[in-house]
């Protein structure tokens, strides 16, 4: 037998009590029972009266005795049929109880309707629009991310990234999401800035490389041209490449600008189209997958993303929990004010309570049965008996003077026949 709790002590004393109460009860019938027989053939007419009351309560209690008995033991130990009913049929019990719950309980229109009256998305918005209540769930989010990352073994993560991200991203052919990236952003104009910066710089390396340009023109020349007749044509030149620079930085509309937008926009055409480019694509995009330094990067990105999420779960002040915190305030905050919101989050609970309720039903309530199958018949007795054992106890002190006032009811009626 398992060990009592505090309560169940108590509740065992006060079945004693009431066993001892309502034995009591018999014992007071059956000793006036007793004294009435012994003066009812000398004594006054009364007595009959009182005789027939305390017999008729000491049929009662002991009939109601051997009914609740007859719940949770053989009364006296004998083999009567109908009798130990609680722990002889524990498991039909349990399969009753766990039908009962599943068709009373667990229906889609019960469920349903009790969340709908508990307005769990008005409850939950005023709890987390609390600053430490949005504090305590990041702190559990954070315990649960830092659980995670650490159970989770480096190397079968690392193969995860490295075939479920990686391999599948370098297996897709690139040339035509670049080609259509880079058709989004010239239709876009976004690439103007860019071309304008390179024109900036141009420019600029123009201007200031005046002896670069001279000694280019200096190498080219003939090596029976004069030294001025080359100092004239490297000044003529330079002249007129910085000239040309400054144009192209000024002219939005100059046709080296638009050569260039013509040029993006044919090569992010073959991009999409034409075999020869993408194929180049290809080959630049496996260069680079296969380069060292990337292949390290790859190889190092879990470890990398493994300590970042650890340090932010860590750190109360990290930018991860700041946002998760300010997350959920946000989120009470809409479900406190929203009303529109509140009616979705209710009617996303609503659906999932009914979808487990109806699919997994007879999985909850199996939960019961087995339950009530895996326990002793005479614990799971004795566990009854102690719960509610001490009402029933009042069934006999009722049957005693139900009984005893039917008795003298009928000793009435028949006297008053005869």
């Amino acid at each position: 037998m398992e060990q009592l709790t505090a309560a169940d002590q108590l509740k065992l004393r006060g079945l004693r009590r009431m066993k001892l109460v309502a034995t009591g009860f018999f014992l007071a019938a059956t000793a006036v029972f007793l004294v009435a027989l012994l003066f009812e053939d000398d004594g006054p007419t009364w007595v009959g009266y009182v005789r027939a009351a305390a017999e008729a309560g000491m049929v009662g209690a002991l009939a109601d005795w051997f009914a609740v008995t007859a719940l949770f033991r053989r009364p006296l130990g004998l083999p009567i049929p109908h009798t130990a009913i609680i722990p002889t049929r524990k498991d039909t019990f349990g399969d009753a109880l766990g039908s009962f719950v599943g068709q009373n309980f667990l229906s889609e229109a019960v469920v349903r309707d009790k969340l709908r009256r508990v307005h769990v998305s008005r409850r939950l918005g005023e709890w987390l629009v609390k600053p430490e209540n949005a504090e305590r769930v990041t702190s559990e989010v954070a315990n649960v991310v830092r659980g995670a990352v650490t159970v989770l073994r480096d190397e079968d993560v690392q193969a995860i990234v490295e075939q479920a991200v990686v391999r599948r991203l370098v297996d897709r052919p690139w040339g035509p999401p670049l080609g259509e990236l880079l058709g989004q952003v010239l239709s876009d104009g976004a690439h103007h800035k860019l071309v304008d910066l390179m024109c900036d710089r141009a420019y600029d390396w123009v201007r200031d490389n005046y002896e670069k340009v001279m000694g280019v023109v200096s190498d080219r020349a003939p090596s029976w041209s004069p030294k001025f007749v080359d100092s004239m044509l490297g000044d003529k030149v330079y002249t007129e490449l910085l000239n040309f620079a400054w144009a192209v930085k000024t002219d939005v509309n100059h046709p080296m600008r638009l050569a260039v937008d013509q040029f993006l926009i044919e090569f992010a055409d073959d991009l999409r189209t034409d075999p020869a480019t993408m194929q180049r694509a290809e080959q630049v995009k496996n260069q680079v997958v296969e380069h060292p330094d990337v292949q390290r990067l790859i190889g190092s990105a879990w470890g990398t993303a493994k300590k970042m999420l650890l340090d932010a779960a860590e750190d109360p002040s990290s930018e991860l929990r700041r946002r998760v915190r300010e997350g959920l305030l946000s989120f009470g905050g809409r479900l406190v004010s929203d009303e529109a919101m509140r009616a979705k989050v209710d009617g996303w609970l609503e659906g999932a309570a009914a979808y487990v309720v109806t699919h997994y039903r007879d999985e909850i309530t199996t939960l019961i049965t087995d339950t009530v199958e895996r326990w002793d018949a005479e614990e799971t007795s004795r566990k009854i008996e102690l719960q509610v054992g001490r009402d029933l106890q009042f069934i006999r002190i009722n049957g005693t003077v139900v009984g005893a006032l039917a008795g003298l009811v009928i000793y009435t009626v028949g006297q008053l026949v005869t």
